[in-house]
């Protein structure tokens, strides 16, 4: 293991930076997304609910491998023979709305029941005062729900980090990809992977000590 580590070591390291960059690019696309679908979702409009219910249960029901494969080979294919155009994604770009969309459908989830757990007076007090429905949403809503909701984005963050490992399927130079070379390079299977996992507990462990604090001072009001 003292090999690998000097000399892959800088290279594992990279790979961590790129894995951690995937996660945070995927999230930030996915709160756009879970936001977007979780406010459909509680609107009083049946047809929005079902738009929000329909893109949930597609993505939640499809394999994320599957996914992964669907966006980086299947949709070139489809711009090429169906719209005579030639598209090409990076592995970067089709990993990150790969994360964007798996993890959008359980943000959505997540915002739905945030904004579902605050008391419904808080929206009535509000238009009784004059606020328009949006805005009302926005000013009195979201901030109280968004205290009950960065616990379990954090968590879904560290889900989406882990999930990355799938998208070394289509090459994006993340940790796991990255130490299947090293091992291609070194044959020493058992103590590659017992870095990478020693590499994952610590980010893992790290962020979930976070998300442990931030629950327990939004639990105690601070």
């Amino acid at each position: 293991m003292v090999r690998i580590i000097s000399e892959y070591g800088e290279l594992l390291l990279r790979a961590m930076g790129q894995t951690l960059l995937l996660a945070l690019c995927g999230l930030v696309f996915a709160c756009v997304l879970g936001l977007f679908f979780g406010m459909l979702s509680v609107l009083k409009n049946r047809a929005c609910n079902i738009i929000a219910q329909v893109f949930v249960d597609v993505i939640r029901g499809v394999p994320m491998i599957v996914l992964a494969f669907f966006i980086y080979f299947g949709v070139p294919y489809f711009f090429q023979n169906f719209l005579n155009k030639n598209v090409t994604l990076s592995a970067l770009t089709a990993g990150t709305i790969c994360l964007a969309l798996n993890c959008g459908a359980y943000m959505a989830e997540i915002i739905r029941a945030g904004i579902q757990s605050v008391d419904k007076g808080q929206m009535e007090a509000a238009r009784s005062l004059g606020l328009p429905y949006w805005r009302a949403m926005h000013r009195v809503v979201l901030p109280q729900a968004i205290k009950t909701m960065i616990p379990s984005i954090i968590n879904q963050f560290i889900i989406t980090l882990k999930d990355t490992s799938i998208l070394s399927v289509i090459g994006f130079p993340e940790l796991v990809n990255s130490a299947k070379n090293v091992v291609a390079d070194t044959f020493k299977s058992f103590e590659t992977w017992a870095l990478v996992a020693v590499m994952y507990l610590i980010v893992i462990t790290i962020l979930s000590k976070v998300a442990k604090i931030l629950e327990r001072r939004l639990n105690n009001g601070r």
